[in-house]
């Protein structure tokens, strides 16, 4: 084969890496929706996927700039995504339409990743009844049962910041809440002592770090399972479990063994789960599994630990920047405590008014889920427009973006509890505020992640004093390798003992 014949054969490979890359990019021009121009093998998230700017940040920039637009669409190296705007388009996706986004599009990988079979990402024929009946775990009345508990964690934790206080400068706040509601999980769902607070060593802290903590090997297996996901899951019956998979399925079936022998009974998280093992017909024709039970109790964990100690974490930092909030704040807690006589009761957490707005705009500036991704289940055309898509499109809500957008809340990187006043909540439109999401397919554990926050601001607030140090991140700017919105760097404060003698 001579030269020119080698040529002609390299240009035709490189003519059809380029048609397979491109060959997506008129899909949203030819349905009227407006976007940015993709690139080759990127599509529009080459930033992103070279960790220059977070997903969150990225999306907040085309939503600014496709202001009047209801809706964009950009690509995901080749694959066409639909960010929305309109919040009535929103309210349709996540509500009143719900039965057609019931998916939220995250593949399972039995094999290459068994715990990744859980509630979040499960599909709705094996979802829906297992949301149904792991429920009841988180009603009102069963966190009360809870509460005592909870308290006993958050009474751990101020001991805890007592011997700190000392010995350093500065505290990171987020590895200090994580400790406490790792401990909150430990003793509320699993009965189990997962000593993070008194153990610096815990094994659950060190595997909590482990899922939350990106490395180069977590990112490549991410990008494998983007691009080739057949690949991925073939790997998994070639490759180890991972060091957590391991972990966490054992610490599963153990708790249950050991309960089922000894005969405990708590009527918590592992009690649900133990009764769907064994009486699988009461979610229909699902396989309980081994890994779709401890599935369940793994993203329980994980969801309950980390996206309440980086609000918890936000809230101090965002008190620390201003002290006449935390003040006000310190003064409502005071003021119930003096009313309850000196007690924290579950109904106290109710009559601090002020501090749900400082919950509620921590969530707002700071979301930890900042997209909440759909796929349609079968061809649906958006109301009042003519955008229709196919089945399988996937479909993203930038929360972010919008608890940022300057036409509904004003100055929006000030930090302000008044925008939570029944006044001005009545003003704005129901979807303008997503933290745990909406619909059916909300957070199933909002309640229990509202309560565990809220008792550990209460006791730190209660007993120190936050300010701002050498080492705080100020702006804060968003980690772009992060899973879930966290700041570069961590989140260094200075804590002050308050003497009450």
């Amino acid at each position: 084969m001579g030269p020119f014949e080698i040529l002609c054969g390299i240009a035709v490979i490189i003519l059809g890496l380029y048609y397979y890359f491109t060959s997506t990019f008129d899909f949203w021009k030819s349905r009227g929706v407006r976007g940015p121009r993709p690139m080759p093998l990127f599509g529009n998230f080459k930033d992103v996927m070279a960790n220059n700017v977070s997903a969150s940040d990225y999306l907040t920039e085309m939503y600014n700039t496709y202001k009047d637009e209801p809706m964009f669409g950009i690509f995901a190296r080749k694959t066409p995504l639909l960010i929305m705007k309109d919040l009535d388009l929103i309210k349709d996706v996540l509500i009143k339409d719900f039965t057609l986004f019931a998916n939220r599009g995250f593949p399972t990988f039995e094999k290459a990743e068994p715990l990744s079979q859980h509630l979040f990402s499960l599909e709705p024929k094996r979802w829906r009844p297992l949301r149904t009946k792991l429920s009841p775990v988180f009603t009102s009345g069963k966190l009360k049962e809870m509460f005592s508990l909870i308290l006993e964690c958050a009474d751990h934790l101020v001991q805890y910041m007592e011997k700190i206080e000392s010995d350093t400068e500065s505290v990171e706040c987020r590895e200090l809440a994580a400790k406490y509601t790792t401990d909150v999980i430990g003793s509320c769902a699993f009965g189990i002592e997962m000593n993070a607070l008194s153990d610096k060593d815990s094994e659950f802290r060190k595997m909590g770090r482990k899922v939350f903590t990106p490395t180069w090997r977590t990112m490549m297996r991410i990008r494998i399972r983007q691009m080739f996901p057949w690949l991925y899951e073939m790997s998994g019956y070639i490759l180890p479990q991972t060091e957590v998979t391991k972990f966490f399925t054992s610490v599963i079936a153990e708790t249950m063994d050991h309960r089922e022998k000894n005969n405990v009974i708590r009527n918590d998280f592992i009690d649900m789960l133990r009764e769907l093992k064994k009486n699988p017909d009461k979610v229909g024709d699902i396989e309980m599994t081994d890994s779709l039970i401890a599935s369940q109790a793994f993203v329980f964990f994980l969801a309950g630990f980390e996206t309440s100690s980086t609000t918890i974490s936000n809230a101090l930092y965002e008190l620390a920047l201003n002290q006449k909030i935390q003040d006000k704040l310190r003064e409502e807690i005071d003021e119930v405590y003096t009313k309850f006589d000196g007690n924290l009761v579950y109904d106290t957490i109710k009559k601090m008014d002020y501090l749900d707005k400082v919950f509620k705009e921590t969530l707002r500036k700071y979301p930890p889920g900042t997209i909440l991704m759909r796929e349609a289940t079968s061809s649906y055309t958006f109301d009042g427009t003519k955008v229709s898509i196919p089945k399988e499109q996937k479909v993203w809500i930038p929360v972010y973006a919008i608890h940022r957008d300057p036409d509904i809340y004003p100055k929006p990187d000030v930090f302000d509890p008044e925008r939570f006043n029944e006044e001005a909540v009545q003003t704005r439109h129901p979807m303008a505020y997503l933290p745990f999401g909406d619909g059916p397919r909300n957070c199933i554990g909002a309640r229990f992640a509202v309560y565990q926050s809220k008792v550990g601001l209460i006791k730190i607030l209660r007993n120190y004093k936050v300010e701002t140090c050498e080492k705080t991140p100020i702006p804060y700017v968003n980690d772009p390798k992060a899973f879930i919105l966290s700041p570069l760097g961590g989140l260094h404060l200075k804590i002050i003992k308050i003497n009450r003698s």
